[in-house]
């Protein structure tokens, strides 16, 4: 079994930055996919970016060039990094888990799932 705790979440005007964290249990964390999703209210969860146990980066268009995805399998956790952020990128963020080596857009493709953490970006 493996637990996800978010971190790092909060308020912040546009354009400004935050740098959100994903720890994980277990001693299997470098054998598995991450992913960032988020979900903003009256919406459903959607994909923000994946990476594969390798470093292998993918990202949703609406953050790409803005956002950066980063593990370090030594610390058991995994980073986004938000640039330039936008009144849209208001959600709650959750990091997400793949029992596989591969990653993927697709929520229902992971296995573990943290309690999310709320990013709010004021105009």
């Amino acid at each position: 079994q493996v637990q996800l705790v978010e971190s790092g979440g909060g308020l912040v005007q546009a354009g400004g930055s935050l740098r959100l964290s994903c720890a994980a249990s277990g001693r299997t964390f470098g054998n598995y996919a991450m992913g960032w999703f988020r979900q903003a209210p009256g919406n459903e969860r959607e994909f923000v970016a994946a990476i594969t146990w390798s470093g292998g980066t993918s990202y949703a268009g609406s953050v790409k060039g803005r956002f950066t995805i980063s593990r370090d399998n030594a610390k058991n956790t995994v980073y986004l990094q938000m640039d330039n952020l936008k009144p849209a990128d208001t959600a709650i963020y959750y990091c997400a888990g793949r029992r596989s080596a591969f990653s993927s857009n697709r929520e229902r493709e992971y296995d573990y799932w943290g309690q999310g953490t709320q990013v709010t970006v004021s105009s």
